[in-house]
């Protein structure tokens, strides 16, 4: 067995950290713990923004937007249907959104937490759009799902097809994931912050084509400049111990360490955050 998956199997049960499986990738290869019998298919919650972060690298490679285009330029017949002014969403770019920084008070559009039921409308797009912006674009960091949720509305609108079909293609097919499915608001599109169902060993794959310069078995997924971009600027793949990681809510993982060549992903229900004793070795 792979010495840090060990490592991290055994912190696990020193400490009853209700894990489900542990993935680690390094030059040689992947190996998986499964831990807990059940459906080896689960929610990596938040660690589904690092995945939309990826699909806009996508679009950026394809020279169909930058982190400088706004979300006036995306949206402008969605703002006009909403009678909603262009200029004010006019100065806020998907770096932005990408940054939690686009002017929200407080975040919102979190269907893990919020009864989506006594939502206003089924509309999410016009919830996100229509919201009063407290603060100007990068000036204060409020993490939201409702900045993802208008990510995964930018890469429809953009390219044409809805996130998960979009990735299907250009991301899960070629990496052979087993199992994937994606929450999706009453719409039918996929929320993107949240709600990504996906093997801890097919989401550790994500990291490893990070850490191989966007280019997975030979084949080029997203550009290094892509990955430069991200790591420099936060967009969820965040500076973490040693490395980079994106947590989701209740204890997920996703951590990559360029030193020493490894990607590390696990799936777990943990609401008394255990599972740090997991993170400090990282």
């Amino acid at each position: 067995m792979n010495e840090l998956l060990e490592r991290l199997d055994n912190i696990a049960k020193e400490n009853g950290i209700n894990t489900y499986r542990m993935s680690v990738s390094t030059a040689d290869g992947f190996e998986t713990i499964k831990r807990l019998p059940g459906n080896p298919c689960q929610n990596c919650y938040s660690v589904a923004k690092f995945f939309c972060v990826t699909a806009i690298g996508m679009l950026f490679d394809e020279g169909k937007l930058t982190p400088a285009t706004t979300v006036a330029e995306v949206f402008a017949d969605e703002l006009a249907s909403y009678g909603i002014p262009a200029e004010k969403w006019a100065n806020i770019t998907l770096d932005n959104v990408m940054r939690h920084e686009i002017g929200f008070g407080k975040g919102f559009l979190d269907i893990d937490t919020e009864d989506i039921t006594k939502y206003p409308t089924d509309d999410f797009l016009f919830m996100v759009l229509d919201r009063e912006l407290v603060y100007a674009p990068g000036e204060m960091r409020v993490y939201s799902d409702a900045a993802y949720y208008l990510i995964s509305r930018v890469v429809t609108k953009i390219s044409g097809e809805r996130l998960d079909d979009f990735l299907m293609d250009r991301l899960f097919s070629k990496i052979n994931c087993r199992e994937v499915a994606w929450s999706k608001c009453p719409r039918k599109y996929p929320v993107g912050a949240t709600g990504l169902y996906i093997r801890s060993d097919d989401m550790v794959k994500l990291g490893r084509i990070y850490l191989d310069g966007g280019v997975w078995k030979g084949e080029r997924i997203v550009s290094e400049e892509w990955i430069k971009i991200v790591l420099e600027r936060g967009y969820e793949l965040r500076k973490f111990g040693k490395g980079f990681s994106k947590g989701g809510m209740r204890g997920q993982r996703l951590y990559v360490n360029y030193d020493e060549n490894i990607a590390v992903a696990w799936h777990c229900f943990d609401p008394e955050g255990k599972h740090k004793a997991l993170s400090d070795i990282l």
